[in-house]
């Protein structure tokens, strides 16, 4: 991911797992497709160097520097050169490069990202270049290929699915009652109130102890959660205006409200997810990503399930990061770029697997090797009630909008009818301008 709060977190993975696949030796391809994409790499006229520019930093980075170094010595006529950007910065500078014609032949960018930059005819469709290296979009996830699609073509290579789980402390749980024999949760919970029952019952029972924290630093993440179950969408049927201020959205605020004024979450906790990662926090709703860094913990007994479908669905917020093509690469690096990007896909998404992420790619999606990762049929499981954002080129600033009016409505104790009123007169003066 590429917010402040993702990155830091990736900083302190560090070396999360052993890697325990090796892509040369990998299971998921056998030997003949391992042979055709190297045909298809070794068809390009070498050498060929390409520059990849990507904002992965932590275990994350570490995860796609194995699959770059990978990449290159598997082969001798496409040399992938990458450059690793700060993620606060990382948009600005590739929409500069996008715009000004001198940047990246590969890039990567988050599925809402993309829009603007497919209207500005600054990335190109990849349909028929996939076709000349070898690589059908029908190898991935639909709702992948449909994310990244735009006029009937695909703009991206998808690489996974990413969104939130319901993280928890065993050992918490079990002083207060919620651990089955068999250490799986006892959380059966399936309405805000009893979710806020359950949450008292810890609190009785463990005291001292954060029974939620809520990722109130990005509060639009956790909304955008429970807002997406209760059928809520952020824009009309037009596509063109924003619909937030409504009864669902109401309710999920609320429902937040109420945590933090009884105490059972702290509205003021500025790194949550430390606060979990700490063993001061009974649950958290923290993303895949994080797999790594809190089940690596020797001292703290993490366990990870499905959000509780408290709204009436399992919807839930996600996203993917994509790869992309500019405009202005030259042929020869446009098909060295899409080898790499196959090469990412059809060998690289295990390890990148292994950081958390859901891969796109169906083959090694439902691979042996995948599924004997933690937990990760529940992944394969939430992943299909996964709502990406709406595919519209003011996604960003909107978006932005959103987190900062959230933030004045739970940080401020606003009453939620007011601060939607001015939050969608915000947003759409957004999408007006």
């Amino acid at each position: 991911m590429l917010d402040k709060k993702k990155i830091k977190r990736g900083i302190r993975v560090g070396c999360i797992w052993t890697l325990t696949i090796v892509l040369t030796g990998c299971s998921i391809l056998s030997n003949h497709q391992k042979q055709g994409v190297e045909n298809k790499v070794a068809s390009i006229a070498a050498p060929v160097e390409i520059s990849f520019w990507n904002p992965f930093g932590g275990g994350e980075g570490e995860f796609v520097e194995r699959i770059v170094q990978n990449f290159n010595t598997s082969q001798k006529a496409v040399y992938v050169k990458q450059l690793r950007l700060e993620s606060n910065e990382y948009y600005v500078k590739l929409s500069t490069a996008l715009s000004s014609g001198k940047g990246p032949d590969v890039a990567v960018a988050h599925v809402d990202r993309m829009s603007p930059f497919v209207k500005a005819k600054q990335i190109m469709p990849l349909d028929d270049l996939a076709s000349e290296v070898g690589f059908d979009f029908k190898d991935l996830e639909e709702s992948n290929v449909r994310s990244v699609s735009f006029m009937n073509k695909p703009y991206a290579l998808p690489l996974d699915t990413h969104f939130h789980m319901l993280y928890y402390n065993k050992a918490i749980l079990k002083k207060a009652g919620l651990l089955n024999d068999d250490e799986t949760p006892n959380l059966a919970v399936s309405s805000p109130d009893a979710f806020i029952q359950m949450l008292h019952q810890i609190e009785a029972k463990v005291p001292n102890i954060e029974p939620l924290a809520i990722n109130t630093p990005y509060f639009q993440e956790p909304f955008l959660n429970m807002y997406y179950q209760a059928g809520g969408e952020l824009l009309d049927d037009s596509k063109v205006k924003i619909s937030i201020h409504n009864d669902k959205s109401i309710r999920v605020l609320k429902f937040y409200q109420q945590i933090y004024a009884s105490k059972l979450s702290d509205v003021n906790d500025k790194t949550p997810w430390d606060t979990f990662h700490n063993g001061k926090a009974a649950l958290w709703m923290g993303g895949v990503w994080e797999a790594g860094y809190h089940l690596s913990e020797a001292s703290l007994p993490a366990g990870i399930m499905p959000l509780p479908a408290l709204f009436g669905s399992s919807m839930q917020w996600g996203s993917s990061h994509t790869l992309v093509i500019p405009s202005y690469v030259t042929k020869d690096k446009q098909r060295a770029a899409m080898a790499f990007m196959s090469y990412f896909s059809k060998v690289g998404s295990m390890l990148w697997g292994q950081a958390g992420h859901v891969p796109a790619n169906r083959a090694v999606l439902q691979s042996d090797a995948y599924k004997q990762l933690p937990y990760r049929k529940l992944f394969i499981e939430a992943q299909h009630h996964v709502k990406f954002a709406p595919q519209t080129d003011k996604y960003a600033t909107m978006f932005t909008t959103l987190s900062e009016e959230l933030q004045s409505i739970v940080m401020g104790g606003m009453e939620p009818e007011e601060g939607l009123v001015q939050l969608e007169k915000k947003m759409n003066s957004v999408l007006a301008n």
